[in-house]
């Protein structure tokens, strides 16, 4: 077979993996190799693949259908607009995410403390995205507010006397003060959607769409939107450039000369900073899954050996990938986490003076 045969070398694209049994009669029933799974192999010359080693190949595997595209192999689209494997699974993170919220929303909407797990547990995210990411990291630091600790549980107590008898003025004044507030949706959104697609890779048969850099990209642009956007509102389009290049006090000549240069750098920075920042979150999701998959391959590697050893090795690997999981499961939340937290600092230091 051709190193290239896109039946044994496939990515996670168009297909979903099940359970074989649920879907072999359906290949098992085929008499042909579909047409667009044979066009690479006419394309570059290579053995055509019968249609048992097809069936072989393709069971346990669901095909999505394309009414909007054309395929060439199940890695590769032909035309128009092919609907991938992430792209489902990114939409039901972003319908489960929808009921979520919308269920808090019309509990919270009374205006009453917070009752039950599932409005405690919400809660407790948004206050840490809140008040431990988006107003540190993006609440102007220029002028001390009474330090942290009982002045800022005194002033959060304030607000909610306030709010629960009519206290609009104190509502009003506090969230003034804190300039992060208007960003926190934002980045509450990024959090929790960045948390569903990391959680989807602990799924059998599912996968984490932000092991795609298409996805993790794509993301990051949202961010680096908001910084220019979000800047531009603040200091204009020209200040927002001209607020890249730290204040120095220089002479002219030196100042006509470094400047310019200073400002090149700094505006590549801040395109590298947040491809940086799509890498970072593939790198972490792709690093785990390979992991896992190493350490299972060893089952297959020892079975060839003898029986005491391939029991040895199978006991091992399963202990190992049951604890790793569990640090996979750690790494989601902190991932999510940290694509977050460095959102707000882009974020902050494109609404304030360098």
């Amino acid at each position: 077979m051709s190193d290239h045969n896109p039946i044994y070398h496939l990515k996670d694209s168009y297909y979903f993996e099940v359970p074989k049994p649920l879907w072999r009669q359906g290949w098992e029933s085929l008499d042909e190799v579909p047409a667009f799974l044979r066009a690479p192999f006419e394309v570059e010359g290579a053995a055509m693949p019968s249609v048992e080693e097809f069936k072989a190949a393709m069971d346990g595997k669901i095909l999505i259908p394309q009414p909007f595209g054309t395929l060439d192999s199940l890695y590769e689209k032909k035309s128009g607009f092919c609907i991938s494997k992430y792209m489902i699974l990114e939409l039901l993170v972003g319908l489960v995410l929808l009921l979520i919220f919308t269920r808090l929303s019309k509990q919270l909407a009374s205006g009453g403390p917070p009752r039950g797990w599932f409005a405690n547990l919400f809660e407790t995210f948004v206050l840490f995205i809140r008040d431990q990411v988006a107003r540190p990291a993006i609440d102007s630091h220029d002028h001390d507010h009474g330090g942290h600790g009982v002045g800022d549980h005194g002033h959060e107590q304030h607000e909610h006397r306030g709010l629960g008898h009519g206290g609009h003025g104190s509502a009003v004044a506090l969230a003034s003060a804190h300039e992060g507030d208007r960003f926190v949706p934002l980045l509450l959104t990024l959090f929790f959607f960045v948390l569903g697609c990391n959680l989807l890779g602990m799924v059998p048969w599912a996968g984490s769409p932000t092991a795609s850099f298409s996805v993790t990209i794509a993301l990051a642009g949202v961010t680096f939107a908001t910084v220019v956007i979000a800047g531009m509102m603040k200091f204009g389009p020209v200040g927002f450039f001209v607020n890249q290049v730290p204040s120095m006090d220089l002479p002219l000549p030196l100042a006509i000369v470094l400047k310019p240069m200073i400002f090149a750098i700094e505006v590549l920075g801040l395109l590298i900073k947040h491809l940086i920042l799509a890498v970072r979150l593939l790198a972490n999701m792709v690093a785990g899954h390979l992991v896992l998959l190493g350490i299972m391959g060893l089952i297959t590697a020892a079975a060839s050996y003898s029986m005491g050893m391939w029991a040895t090795v199978t006991g091992i690997s399963v202990v190992s990938s049951a604890l790793f999981s569990v640090l996979e499961l750690f790494v989601a939340f902190l991932q999510a986490y940290i694509f977050t937290f460095l959102s707000a600092l882009f974020i902050g230091a494109s609404v304030h003076q360098h």
